[in-house]
């Protein structure tokens, strides 16, 4: 498919882009396997949504923009050798009781939850990233992201990319920019069929986010890419501390030991953070993070060590490792 610059559904019926052989087939509803639902109640707490419980788009946009102004995004577990469990159990004592965030297996399987016992029509999807990364480079599939129905028009709504999330769902059309809370995205069609690029503008440029196509992905895929992602010796997440959260106007970012807020129009602020107790303030005040039962001493000693040049050269990322959802450098991290 030639790459598409003016306004088109993604597919010829934007509500219909699933898609079964050159059959058109209305996407169906995700139904997580869960022996008992969701306390919205306890999720409308945490991320202080007080309105309706009905399936509308405003609602959704309400939610992804409290969603990710309120719980986090890091990787303290994997970073700290521990393991990231997928169940809604373990998601809701991490996520909303413990008051802690994850990364996009994490957030995004929640958020569907919620929004499945809301009654919106949700399609669980994965992508490959090529967030700073050649555009040709084709990454193993390690992202996860979630299609959703609303009337008659299909939306991509995406609560866990960490360094650029975005704050409002993006209607499926090809060569649309859409402005959200902070930058604008676009759909760019991709050399494959049916294959589609996620943008971001950054200053005056487009930036490729993630690839993918409209195939439902199963459960047990996630469970596989997360096995990946928290274990694999290369595995970004093994060797960097990541931690980002939207606030109202800006993006705020911890890369290992550099803490960044950046407004949408570019004007940063940037800290070191200098010890144990630094970073735990940090993670507490500018996260909302409770990292207690967390070493964060030998956690800090560990990022303090990637300031060498050498250590920095080697977090680069392979076609072996994974780098989806943070800058890759410091330097990055900053942008």
């Amino acid at each position: 498919m030639a790459r598409c610059h003016r306004r088109q559904p993604l597919c010829s019926r934007p509500s219909l882009c699933h898609t079964a052989g050159s059959r058109h087939t209305r996407s169906q509803s995700w139904s997580p396997a869960i022996s008992s639902p969701l306390d919205l109640d306890r999720y409308f707490a945490r991320i202080g949504y007080d309105g309706p419980r009905v399936a509308t788009l405003d609602v959704l946009r309400d939610l992804q923009r409290l969603h990710t102004q309120t719980i986090p995004f890091e990787n303290l577990n994997p970073l700290a050798g521990r393991r990231v469990l997928l169940s809604l159990p373990d998601l809701v004592d991490k996520l909303i009781a413990q008051r802690r965030g994850g990364y996009c297996y994490e957030h995004n399987l929640l958020f569907a939850q919620v929004l499945t016992q809301l009654g919106f029509a949700v399609t669980p999807l994965s992508a490959r990233v090529l967030w700073r990364r050649d555009p040709a480079a084709i990454p193993a599939r390690t992202h996860m992201t979630l299609r959703v129905d609303s009337g008659d028009d299909a939306w991509m709504t995406d609560v866990g990319f960490g360094l650029v999330t975005p704050t409002a769902p993006l209607r499926l059309v090809a060569g649309e920019a859409q402005q959200t809370t902070l930058e604008p995205y676009r759909f760019a069609a991709a050399a494959a069929r049916d294959t589609f690029d996620l943008e971001v503008k950054t200053g005056d440029m487009w930036q490729k986010v993630y690839r993918f196509d409209l195939q439902r992905t199963e459960s047990i895929d996630y469970e596989v890419m997360n096995w990946y992602v928290s274990t694999h010796p290369d595995s970004f997440f093994l060797a960097n501390l990541v931690a980002c959260r939207i606030a109202p106007a800006a993006r705020r970012v911890l890369f290992n030991d550099l803490y960044t807020e950046r407004a949408p129009d570019g004007r940063k602020e940037e800290r070191h953070v200098t010890s144990a107790l630094e970073l735990e303030a940090c993670l507490r005040d500018e996260f909302g993070i409770d990292a207690r039962g967390i070493d964060l001493a030998e956690l800090f000693e560990r990022v303090v060590r990637r300031r060498e040049p050498q250590a920095t050269h080697s977090a680069q990322p392979t076609q072996a490792g994974h780098d989806p959802h943070a800058p890759q450098t410091p330097a990055e991290g900053t942008r």
